[in-house]
């Protein structure tokens, strides 16, 4: 990968450019912020230029959201009245006093009860990324399963979830299929695309047309839920 940077009025973005054997021009904003940029082998630098200035809005709202969503994660106190997302969908944290901890989804909201002081984040934070943790495992495996039952492979890789601060997921030749943990937030279609591209790459290794053939057909319009998934997370 080659490092570039665009410049569009007063701003100016660094890049990394994917030379591939496909046809057409990609932009990707990682969740970390990295623009990933691939295009044709033959592609030449005009043509670059004119794909880039007409993304640029496109863009710019990208990284404006990912910089809020950072500083959202890192902000959270884990008290009553803040907004978590599971499965799509928003929810206003609640928490209670109680003779047994545990974490609830009822009424549209998220509680947390805690034999605990109600005011202690550390804890609260325990006790809710232990039930993203319980959810993940029922639900990816949920979701793995449907999609795998898709494709006609005589091996089966395994199913592991770990951070990735650049990719929500990743197949592992021969190994494992990893998923991001911070997709449990996104609704079910997203995370049903995310499996289904790394289950095409256990056939194609590369981004080139072949592979899009194949997703299409396994997940046709994959490209809207693609753009869901990267404005909402």
């Amino acid at each position: 990968m080659i490092e570039r940077t665009f410049q569009y009025g007063r701003h100016t973005y660094t890049y990394g450019l994917l030379k591939q054997e496909r046809k057409t021009l990609s932009l990707t904003v990682e969740p970390c912020m990295d623009i990933i940029l691939k295009v044709p082998e033959d592609a030449d630098n005009i043509h670059i230029e004119e794909f880039l200035q007409k993304k640029w809005m496109w863009l710019n709202k990208q990284l404006t959201f990912f910089e809020k969503y950072k500083r959202k994660l890192y902000l959270k106190e884990y008290v009553s009245g803040e907004s978590f997302y599971y499965l799509g969908r928003q929810y206003k944290l609640l928490i209670r006093s109680s003779d047994k901890d545990g974490v609830s989804l009822t009424k549209g909201k998220l509680t947390i009860g805690t034999v605990k002081g109600t005011d202690d984040g550390a804890r609260n934070k325990y006790l809710l990324e232990k039930w993203y943790k319980s959810r993940r495992q029922i639900i990816f495996a949920e979701r793995y399963s449907e999609m795998l039952a898709k494709f006609e492979y005589g091996f089966v890789p395994q199913l592991t979830i770990r951070s990735m601060p650049k990719r929500w997921g990743s197949y592992i030749k021969g190994e494992r299929i990893i998923l991001n943990p911070l997709l449990i937030q996104a609704p079910k279609e997203a995370i049903d695309y995310v499996i289904t591209h790394e289950l095409c790459h256990m056939k194609y290794k590369n981004h080139d047309a072949k592979f899009y053939t194949l997703l299409e057909t396994k997940f046709p319009n994959w490209q809207k839920t693609k753009e869901k998934l990267e404005l909402l997370i």
